[in-house]
């Protein structure tokens, strides 16, 4: 049975070459990659992976090369970022407001095969018509509809109208509505992740049947993060999912019952760089390694600290908890009154959220071949 690169560098077979750096073990990554391709597929439905998570172009193509339909970005300079890198098929799942925003994305356009660009509002809409006009284009966009998560989209009670004034805008062509709307359920958190993605995937699919029934052509219905992704393909109900987290997965997924302990395809290391008492020692990531979005001690998953850190039998360490940072320093205290490390050594730790961590670090470390090598985070801190 193959070894992770997490276990030969605790059997000092690989070694980390600097910290504080996060390592992915590459095979892991193209298992959870393959795993959704095949599962999405088999329910008749288009997989569409955010990029979030990576932020690299290498593992998109590897998702494209297993199946995928084509990615996700959030901003257009992570978009352009993909393009690239090759990358010809691209939902850029954010409103396009802001002229800077709009001027870019249209010039992306020409250079992609596809390019899907999202609206929720009319007066997004009306300025993204505007500058297709007078750019000579015509732009494909999807409706983001609000199905709980609170967050950007139009509330549903709005859908009909504002679909069809958007459709009727010149140089704009409606084809989909989408939402992003994870573990929540009637309109509350919940630890049901199959009753969420069948909510999810209902209110999508009425919403859509609705459109169709007003005359409006809505051709693809998008939903679906990792925590209910497959669940809503399994619906039959929608055209496409657009999961992320899945590829790496965190400490997170494995609370969220998406994913288990040995899915996880990355590891955090840092260095002790000082022990001045038993009971706590510091490490060499602080605020700018390791991701402070996750509340600790919150229900439902009261996240004991910012990171896991793994012993040397690979098993979560019970006794030592990261819950303090600085911006340089990263402080262990042990519930049992003594860390047991000492200066210089290494320490193998599991993100709480995959995601933002990849987004801190100019470059990871990838497991192929039986060596480590650096590849840039190339999409890492895109913000328009």
């Amino acid at each position: 049975m193959r070894k992770t690169v997490f276990e030969l560098i605790r059997e000092h077979k690989a070694a980390v070459q600097e910290t504080p750096c996060i390592v992915v073990d590459t095979e892991t990554a193209k298992k959870n990659i393959c795993r959704m391709q095949e599962a999405v597929s088999a329910c008749g439905c288009k997989l569409r992976p955010h990029i979030k998570t990576h932020k690299i172009p290498y593992f998109a193509r590897l998702q494209l090369a297993a199946g995928a339909e084509g990615i996700t970005c959030a901003k257009v300079s992570e978009a352009e970022v993909m393009a690239a890198g090759g990358v010809e098929d691209i939902f850029i799942a954010y409103p396009m407001v802001g002229e800077f925003r709009i001027h870019r994305a249209l010039e992306l356009q020409k250079r992609v095969k596809r390019l899907i660009l999202a609206v929720d509002s009319l007066e997004g809409a009306a300025a993204l018509s505007r500058s297709a006009g007078e750019a000579g284009l015509t732009c494909e966009v999807r409706l983001e509809v609000d199905t709980g998560a609170r967050r950007t989209g139009v509330t549903r009670g709005h859908v009909l109208e504002l679909a069809g004034q958007i459709a009727a805008l010149p140089h704009l062509n409606l084809t989909g509505i989408y939402t992003f709307k994870s573990l929540v359920l009637h309109g509350c958190p919940t630890e049901d992740n199959e009753a969420a993605a069948v909510e999810e995937a209902e209110l999508m699919s009425g919403m859509a049947a609705g459109l169709r029934a007003r005359g409006l052509p809505i051709r693809e219905v998008s939903a679906g993060s990792t925590p209910t992704g497959l669940q809503v393909a399994r619906t039959g109900l929608v055209t496409e999912v657009r999961p992320g987290t899945y590829i790496f997965g965190d400490w997170m997924l494995t609370k969220e019952n998406c994913a288990a302990v040995e899915d996880i395809a990355v590891r955090l290391y840092a260095t002790v760089v000082s022990t001045p008492a038993p009971d706590y020692a510091v490490l060499d990531g602080g605020t700018k390694t390791f991701p402070m979005d996750i509340p600790l001690d919150t229900l439902p998953f009261l996240y004991p600290g910012y990171a896991i850190p793994i012993g040397v039998d690979g098993k979560p360490d019970e006794n030592l908890q990261l819950r303090r940072m600085n911006e340089e320093h990263g402080i262990l205290t042990a519930k049992n009154g003594r860390t047991g490390l000492r200066v210089g050594q290494v320490l193998e730790l599991i993100p709480i959220h995959i995601c933002t961590a990849v987004n801190m670090q100019n470059s990871v470390f990838v497991f192929e071949d039986g060596a480590l090598r650096r590849m840039p985070v190339e999409a890492r801190g895109m913000l328009v």
